[in-house]
């Protein structure tokens, strides 16, 4: 579908200033960025509002592409409009859109959503090609009449923050430099799934997380996690890997929540990563290895007391 047919049945009530963009993981860069829309709206008396996309373009120009998110569509929309802002459109970017030229892109955003402003960041592009980058936006405002407001980076340690750099810490296993550069913990959520019973047999019974199969997955390892169970956020450890002591067999993610009985095949999860602790490590024998998961429990607990800072 055409970007025409996807927003023919949009109707909102004033003008617009806007963001666009996929804003995958709504780290610090995109929150400064709606901060800075919402008041750039509110100066002119407009609504504020984010159109964004459910897939990533690089899926669609990148065929066979395997892109692994960081936020579910669905909860990006609610981070979004957690940050405040009056309206968040998400609609399919398709091959159609791809081929779409950056006039027309833009066109489409007056004609269609009252876009009277835009705001982006440095890097930022739109239309075919990337032909709308800031340069083409800042002519094609003067020539169409939309203001264009562009904002630096924002950075951490130096590094601008991007979706890229949070996506590649969390394929390292930097699970605190990315949650830095997040403003909150990096997230799975899923359904659990009966394992092979391992964890129950080592004294640690685990639950198995079966995240959405788009979403980007943590350097195999052990780390210390919050689980949130039916609205209660619980300390645990994570283990992501093959199980090498057993096997290796199919990459897992196990997380046995500490102090916890109950049952929870079929329900819903979310496990926040806060610190790495180890390597994933085969073990010569299953006492062994449930010794190290008892040293990991304890390095979990202090990980996650309050105040605390080091796991040693």
């Amino acid at each position: 579908m055409t970007l025409q047919q996807q927003l023919a049945y949009v109707f909102l009530p004033r003008d617009v200033f806007l963001a666009v963009g996929v804003f995958d993981g709504v780290h610090r860069g995109h929150q400064r960025l709606v901060t800075r829309l919402r008041e750039e709206a509110a100066k002119r008396g407009l609504l504020s509002g984010a159109f964004t996309f459910r897939n990533h373009p690089r899926t669609v120009l990148q065929q066979g592409l395997e892109l692994g998110y960081i936020t579910l569509a669905k909860t990006r929309r609610e981070l979004l409009r957690a940050l405040g802002l009056d309206m968040v459109l998400m609609i399919e970017f398709t091959p159609e859109i791809a081929r779409t030229p950056a006039r027309e892109f833009v066109s489409t955003l007056q004609e269609r959503l009252r876009m009277r402003g835009l705001v982006v960041g440095p890097d930022f592009a739109l239309g075919q090609g990337r032909g709308g980058n800031v340069a083409a936006l800042r002519k094609l405002g003067q020539e169409m009449g939309f203001d264009l407001v562009v904002l630096e980076a924002e950075r951490e340690n130096g590094e601008p923050i991007s979706s890229s750099t949070v996506r590649a810490a969390i394929m390292t296993g930097e699970i605190e430099r990315a949650a830095r550069m997040l403003g909150r913990p990096f997230t799975l959520e899923g359904e659990v799934v009966k394992g092979d019973g391992r964890g129950a047999e080592l004294g640690f019974p685990t639950a198995n997380l079966k995240p959405g199969p788009e979403r980007i997955i943590p350097r195999n390892g052990i780390y210390a996690t919050w689980t949130l169970v039916d609205g209660e956020r619980r300390p645990s450890t994570t283990s992501i890997g093959v199980r090498p002591t057993f096997g290796p067999g199919q990459r897992t993610i196990e997380t046995y929540i500490i102090d916890y009985n109950g049952d929870l095949y079929g329900k819903e999860i979310a496990v926040q990563f806060i610190r790495r602790l180890r390597d994933e490590s085969r073990f010569n024998t299953a006492k062994a290895l449930s010794i190290q998961i008892a040293k990991d429990v304890e390095q979990a607990r202090k990980a996650l007391s309050p105040g605390r800072q080091d796991i040693a």
